[in-house]
């Protein structure tokens, strides 16, 4: 009983007042937008709203960070669209279905550790994107039925009760934090609506939510070769985009709660949803950032809330769908606003001729790539590829060579920084090959030798000297360095002089 409770994190602490009113919020929140991802995609609401429960339920109770809410995202829907268009909802399950299988081989091989990679300005831009993104989708729910902007008392009304639900959840935590804002902004809404008997757009408007459990389904797909390579890139591109999201979103709550989730464990628990969403008729999805800010916001810090959201959302399906369908769309977007603007990172606008112009260009391109292509995974990666070509940029020029004549008459070069293909030309430049005495020591206590074309710059180097009949020593190389060396002898000779074992010359001091 006891790892029950510890699984739930019911060993801890919990507000259960909090947990359970946040995750009713939520499951309010989920429902447009899984109806809304699922159109985008070409597929039923319902498709999303499964996607939507079982993504939240699985990662609530399995994933590396309590207080994260998971569901379906435009990013997987964007990624999905095509094949559910071309193929068909079948073999979109199956995409799904493989698409968790790798996240899963991911957790497994620990590959959560490479967020490390993702610098700071990325991680800006991406926030930033994301809460763009959020807004701009907001403003779909200011057109007509017809597809025409609003206009008149329709656009006022409206525009007035998304004001008041931003006013709700801006103004009610400062006199009391005992209820959660954004669930009183949407109750308090939905009572004017109803008792003023105003003529306002409702989740209704968009589709039915009414539904089933969840059926369970194997996909309908000819298990062959063909198969497997129609699906495969679709499903390697929204693993890799449901995991950039997930632990990025994994991250920001990490900083806002100052506590440290677990990335490799949060990696399985989305593999292993997005399986089970496409065996029970589910879209997939990811981690959703909109969300999980509305539910830590609201106070939420353990894995109860999640679950409650979850659970909701399927009562909401199976038994509420009459009275949920008559929430006003206003609160809703109101609501959605609100998060866009607590998402964006308005620090970032301080860093402007504070900070580095490669980390500011970085962020703006990255916010620039979400914000517009909505392709989250390449705005990470081109971000991440151009912080590492600034810094190997930067690397390159910090190499330096100390150079002195011992009291024998042998010249020391005392390297230090980095030596790796960005700095190989400013190392050749450091050698008077032709004025240099007989013997010579190339000192690399402060160096390192990183890669394939540092041990071909020694190569060239030591040819060198060997040509003009001159000796060459190297010292201070690390062990990781010398086994650089010496996995590369078979193809690269270093210094043949003295040693025949490793056709080099080493001193260790």
């Amino acid at each position: 009983m006891q790892k029950i409770f510890n699984l739930f994190d019911l060993k801890q602490k919990v507000d259960y007042k909090t947990e359970v009113l946040s995750g009713l919020t939520v499951a309010m929140a989920l429902i447009p937008e899984a109806v809304a991802f699922a159109f985008i995609a070409g597929l039923s609401p319902l498709t999303g709203l499964y996607a939507a429960f079982m993504m939240g339920l699985v990662t609530s109770i399995l994933g590396g960070r309590p207080g994260m809410i998971s569901g379906a995202t435009g990013a997987v829907a964007v990624v999905i669209a095509e094949l559910a268009l071309s193929h068909g909802v079948e073999y979109v399950f199956a995409t799904v279905i493989l698409s968790g299988l790798l996240q899963v081989g991911a957790g497994v091989l620990r590959l959560g550790k490479l967020m490390r990679l993702v610098p700071h300005p990325v991680i800006f831009g991406f926030v930033n994107g994301l809460a763009i993104i959020i807004f701009m989708s907001q403003l779909e729910q200011f057109k007509a039925p017809d597809g025409a902007w609003m206009s008149g008392n329709m656009l006022y009304i409206f525009l007035g009760l998304v004001l008041l639900t931003m006013f709700i959840i801006w103004g009610l935590p400062k006199l009391t934090k005992a209820f959660p804002g954004s669930l009183a902004a949407i109750l308090v809404v939905f009572g004017l609506v109803t008792v003023l008997g105003l003529d306002t757009r409702t989740v209704g408007d968009m589709a039915s939510i009414q539904g089933s459990f969840p059926p369970f389904h194997l996909p309908v797909v000819p298990f062959t070769f063909e198969t497997l390579a129609l699906i495969f890139p679709y499903a390697l591109v929204m693993a890799g985009v449901g995991l950039i999201e997930s632990l990025l979103t994994l991250n920001i709550i990490d900083e806002i709660t100052e506590t440290r989730g677990r990335g490799n464990k949060e990696a399985v628990a989305q593999g292993t949803a997005n399986i089970l969403s496409g065996l029970f008729s589910g879209m997939g999805g990811c981690a959703m950032i909109g969300q999980s800010l509305i539910n830590i916001s609201a106070g939420a810090r353990a894995r109860l809330s999640g679950i409650v959201a979850s659970v909701m959302l399927l009562i909401f399906i199976m038994f509420g769908a009459g009275l949920v369908e008559k929430l006003p769309m206003a609160a809703l977007t109101g609501l959605m606003i609100m998060v866009a603007i607590g998402t964006f990172e308005w620090a970032s606008l301080k860093t402007f001729n504070k900070m580095p112009p490669s980390d500011i260009f970085v962020m703006v391109v990255v916010t620039g790539i979400t914000a517009v292509l909505h392709n989250l995974a390449l705005a990470v990666l081109i971000g991440v590829i151009i912080a590492a070509l600034v810094f190997a940029w930067d690397n390159a020029k910090r190499i330096r060579a100390r150079k002195y004549v011992d009291d024998k008459g042998v010249k020391h070069y005392e390297i230090y920084g980095p030596l790796f293909f960005g700095s190989v030309t400013v190392f050749n430049e450091k050698f008077d090959v032709l004025n240099d005495p007989e013997e010579v020591v190339i000192d690399f206590a402060e160096s390192r030798v990183v890669d394939m074309s540092a041990i071909e710059a020694l190569n060239k180097i030591t040819e060198r000297y060997q040509k003009v009949g001159k000796k060459v020593h190297l010292r201070h190389l690390s062990p990781d360095c010398r086994k650089l060396l010496k996995n590369a002898e078979e193809i690269i000779t270093v210094n043949v002089m003295e040693d025949p074992n490793y056709k080099l010359v080493v001193d260790q001091l």
